[in-house]
């Protein structure tokens, strides 16, 4: 069992698998490291406001007194060694705190390292302790779904992974991919298809790990790939824990001819699969490695094969880290001043896209915080854009989701931007979000363990 987990966390798409420079086993608490003194903006991008101090006396609810608002982080950062979430965590409680809190109370992050396998033990903490969940994800997060609907506890992640979570009950994800029942790279392999390499919907492939969790993933792709236009000529798993030889896999796509592959795993198994690919010299049209892939880890690691092969990611209508929105450089700021020497990544600015939501709509509830407050305020922004870090986001009515995306390109200069026609900014979103027609489950609600809103305080 615990291998057949540890397979399925490697392999999640965006949910684990980076690490190197993100490397620390942080746990424990974050209320907001002291600060040099220096002109700190309380706004945010295009919010005015998000932290400020204030005068409050009531202690309505759980997590939350005159002083303090006390949050929990959800991170697998013992296993993975990967502290991005633990690292936003620290950047807005330091900013927030620093301003004077929200009202004035002081904001508390407890990281609950779910290492993987804890996630339920965890997430029973966070019931007894928390007020919320803001800016975390742990690649088994189905595990615990279950407890945190049970004991009411609302949520607002940086990601979420297996099915029961997407889209459950007191979940307000401001990220504009995470839409339960529709595919999020719909419009992305279209535009790959149909306008950039139309010649490869002829042959299209498509590699996942052999686990229960990410098969279902693959299933999805080729549904929604199939919808838009493409014909599979390759389909295959490997060994989920990793494979020590590439060449029969590659020497395989070469034989069918595969044009456009379709990668689900951990980026550092495609880098030796691309790596492979280009000894043999068989350049495939595209390679869709999936935005775990999108940083400088998976650069480094594909070596000749970035500029030979052309890997192409999926930013699911967030901003690519090198942008110079007003946002992206005002988190870029943060990040230097709060935690320097360590990597911002776009899981991290997913994270701070809930943080922002969080700390707002608790703002407007004043004194009179309690978790109905919050989440009611949260779930009536319609044009929610973190303050401009992503495509809105319309959190009174999420589906169907807008369907924006944006791409970024792996050349050997680095990650660019293609030429993908966007027409809304930077984003491109006038193609229709695709919707499952097959059943791949559904998220676990409040009716399913017994409770209603009218339970939630």
């Amino acid at each position: 069992m615990l291998v057949a987990l540890t397979a399925a966390a490697v392999l999640v798409a965006g949910c684990s698998g980076r690490s190197g420079s993100e490397s620390e086993s942080e746990e424990g608490q974050s209320g907001g490291a002291t600060s040099s003194a220096i002109d700190i903006s309380s706004g945010f991008g295009d919010l005015p406001e998000v932290c400020q101090s204030g005068s409050v006396s009531t202690a309505p609810t759980q997590g939350v007194t005159a002083d303090e608002i006390r949050v929990g982080v959800f991170s697998d950062v013992g296993f993975n060694k990967n502290a991005e979430f633990v690292n936003a965590a620290q950047v807005f409680t330091s900013w927030c705190n620093d301003l004077g809190g929200i009202n004035g109370r002081k904001v508390v992050a407890n990281t609950r390292d779910s290492k993987l396998t804890e996630t339920r033990k965890q997430m029973m903490a966070a019931c007894d302790e928390d007020f919320a969940l803001v800016g975390g994800g742990s690649a088994l997060d189905g595990l615990g779904v279950k407890e945190r609907v049970s004991c009411l506890l609302p949520s607002f992640p940086a990601q979420v992974a297996q099915l029961t979570s997407v889209g459950s009950d007191l979940e307000i994800s401001a990220d504009p991919s995470q839409v339960p029942g529709y595919d999020p790279f719909f419009g992305f392999r279209q535009w790959l298809m149909t306008d950039e390499y139309p010649e490869s919907a002829k042959a299209v492939g498509i590699i996942n790990g052999d686990s229960p969790v990410t098969k279902i993933l693959g299933e999805q792709a080729v549904e929604s790939t199939e919808a838009a236009g493409g014909t599979f000529v390759y389909n295959d798993l490997y060994p989920a824990m990793g494979v020590s030889d590439w060449t029969p896999y590659a020497q395989t796509m070469k034989s069918k001819g595969v044009k456009g592959l379709i990668f689900y795993g951990e980026f550092g198994q495609l880098a030796k699969l691309e790596s492979v690919l280009t000894g043999m010299d068989y350049k495939l049209d595209w390679i869709d490695a999936n935005n775990n892939a999108y940083g400088q880890q998976f650069a480094e690691l594909a070596g000749t094969s970035a500029g030979y092969q052309h890997n192409y990611v999926d930013l699911g209508g967030n901003l690519p880290l090198s942008s110079d929105a007003p946002a992206m450089e005002q988190l870029t700021e943060l990040w230097a001043k709060y935690a320097p020497g360590k990597q911002l990544t776009l899981p991290a600015v997913r994270a701070m896209s809930a943080w922002l939501l969080f700390a707002t709509s608790a703002a407007d509830c004043g004194d009179d915080l309690t978790r109905t407050c919050l989440y009611d305020t949260a779930k009536a922004q319609s044009n929610w854009t973190g303050g401009g870090l992503h495509a809105p986001v319309d959190l009174t009515q999420p589906t169907p989701p807008s369907g924006c995306f944006n791409v970024e390109q792996l050349t050997s200069e680095g990650w660019v931007t293609p030429d993908f026609q966007p027409d809304s900014g930077p984003f491109r979103c006038n193609v229709p979000a695709y919707k499952y027609t097959n059943d791949y489950g559904k998220p676990l609600t409040l009716a399913d363990v017994g409770k209603s809103m009218s339970d939630v305080k």
